[in-house]
């Protein structure tokens, strides 16, 4: 195969996988709009995990998915 075809072959592969990742997370934003995520503000690092989950699973929410997060996560203090 000739440089110039594999290049431009390439090059459609990852304009494609652009567009698909694109439209993945562009449902995972209109999931968190009917979920009514976006009417104020997050206010908290939950709520504002929880959006982020929301999106990055996509069309996944439509197929049961409803992530949540929590951050009541016990981190090691450092030492004095």
């Amino acid at each position: 195969m000739p440089t110039f075809a594999r290049r431009r072959s390439a090059t459609r592969n990852t304009s494609l996988l652009g567009v698909i990742v694109l439209v993945w997370l562009l449902i995972g934003v209109i999931a968190g709009a009917q979920r009514n995520y976006y009417d104020s503000a997050p206010t908290n690092c939950a709520s504002t995990g929880t959006i982020a989950l929301t999106i990055i699973a996509g069309p996944l929410n439509y197929l049961g998915a409803n992530p949540k997060t929590d951050c009541d996560v016990d981190l090691p203090q450092p030492s004095q």
